[in-house]
């Protein structure tokens, strides 16, 4: 869904959608991810240049995105969290400060992961749901 058309222009990357609408995105500094000049991302933070983040979503200082994922609406990233590639974190998700979100997982709308959690490689966690610190998010899939 993300684009048929890519234009750039003035310091925007502008994709049109399968809907024809025009997205627009801006780079981040520290490592180029597309951000949407709704959200907000502390300059401290770093986004892979294939990278996403959605609008209403904060990402806050020390955090790290990973190649190819996607950062979706009003998801809140901790201080030092770390998102690993191919990700998807679903809108309204809360990733708590130093939590790690390893690749390929795939977390539903509205999940919490507290500060320090782990989610593995390729885990699939259902909407609402909660990780604990020492939990694992291993066989949550809907």
């Amino acid at each position: 869904m993300r684009s048929r058309m890519t234009r750039r222009k003035s310091g925007l990357v502008e994709f049109e959608d399968d809907l024809g609408e025009v997205v627009r995105y801006m780079r981040h500094a520290n490592g180029g991810g597309l951000v949407s000049p709704a959200a907000r991302v502390h300059e401290g933070a770093w986004l892979a240049e294939t990278s996403y983040v959605e609008a209403g979503a904060v990402v806050h200082d020390g955090a790290r995105v990973g190649p190819g994922s996607w950062v979706d609406v009003d998801v809140v990233l901790g201080a030092g969290a770390v998102v690993d590639r191919n990700v998807h974190l679903g809108r309204g998700t809360r990733v708590g400060a130093r939590a790690r979100i390893g690749s390929g997982a795939r977390l539903g709308e509205f999940v919490v992961v507290e500060p320090r959690a782990r989610v593995g490689a390729d885990d699939v966690v259902r909407d609402g749901t909660t990780i604990t610190r020492g939990a694992s998010a291993y066989g949550m899939a809907a």
